[in-house]
């Protein structure tokens, strides 16, 4: 059984960090395409950073230059370092994973967590 299982998020002011975790299980990790997501209220989810199986990356670019997506694959875990963050970086974050990237890509990923919630005040 495939578990995406979110982690790290919290309320910090406005350039702050936070790093949050995403641990996998239930499918071979190293073979799929990773990434994350996020949502504010009354806002659509939009991607904000993905890995590839290769370990190449791709950003959003208002994140770029701010957030490291980045995997441990012996632990099996996604990792979203974000720095000097922002009020509208608020929302809740979704680790995200599938075999293809273009479902990834669009936001159509098989599997997804249950999200953690991330509020930049400033």
């Amino acid at each position: 059984q495939v578990e995406l299982v979110e982690s790290g998020g919290g309320s910090v002011q406005a350039g702050g960090s936070l790093r949050l975790s995403c641990a996998a299980s239930g499918f071979t990790y190293t073979r799929y395409y990773m990434g994350w997501f996020r949502q504010a209220p009354g806002k659509e989810r939009e991607r904000v950073a993905t890995i590839n199986s290769d370990g190449s990356t791709s950003y959003r670019e208002s994140v770029k230059g701010r957030f490291t997506i980045s995997k441990d694959n012996a632990e099996t875990t996604l990792y979203l370092q974000m720095n000097s963050l922002k009020p509208e970086d608020t929302g809740m974050y979704y680790c995200a994973a599938d075999d293809t990237l273009l479902r990834l890509w669009i936001g159509s990923a098989n599997y997804w967590g249950q999200g953690t919630q991330v509020t930049v005040s400033s």
